[in-house]
């Protein structure tokens, strides 16, 4: 093979990404195989791997970004509430980085991107909580699970397709901002 075709992309590591997100989106996670990617990508079956070694590292590439978007997407959210719009836009935006990032057996947990990211997002939910007029309350590590597990859940569940009926025309960050108000609403449900 020429290295034309191998190097023609300009930013191969970029491409393969891209070619992962499309597959996971379509078909889950479990469909990725470098040797497919780098079909789809034009170039030989061993390119993939000068980048990301093996299936593993193209997956914790792929979650570590994933993080790092999320905490974009987190970052100055005016409150809990909004910062659980923000997880459920980012989960309709980027499913297969959803996906991925959120199932740790697929990933290095121990990747030092990975980590660095993870912990962007994590401090960007962590402000949401300490935000709050009691900070948190007396746990404030359960508030932030239940905040999590009501943005995750319901992320999930519309991912999954299980709210068409429910939220029907709706506009789904409208409808988690409905369920949400009550509990995390910067002036609290009274």
């Amino acid at each position: 093979m020429s290295s034309d075709r191998t190097y023609h992309h300009g930013d191969l590591r970029r491409a393969v990404l891209a070619a992962a997100l499309d597959v996971i989106r379509a078909e889950g996670p479990a469909a990725i195989s470098l040797r497919d990617l780098a079909r789809r990508a034009g170039v030989s079956h061993a390119a993939p791997a000068h980048h990301f070694k093996d299936r593993t590292g193209l997956l914790t590439a792929i979650a570590a970004e994933g993080y790092g978007l999320f905490a974009d997407a987190l970052a100055d959210a005016p409150d809990l509430r909004e910062r659980g719009v923000r997880y459920v836009r980012f989960a309709a935006e980027h499913p297969a980085h959803f996906q991925v990032m959120f199932q740790p057996d697929l990933y290095r947990a121990d990747d030092p991107d990975l980590l660095a990211a993870k912990e962007r997002a994590t401090a960007e939910l962590r402000a949401g909580v300490t935000a709050l007029p009691s900070g948190g309350g007396d746990d404030a590590r359960l508030t932030g699970v239940a905040a999590w597990s009501l943005a995750h859940g319901f992320a999930t569940l519309l991912l999954s397709g299980n709210l068409s009926g429910a939220v029907g025309d709706r506009d789904p960050e409208e409808v988690f901002r409905a369920l949400a108000t009550p509990v995390f609403a910067p002036s609290g449900p009274n």
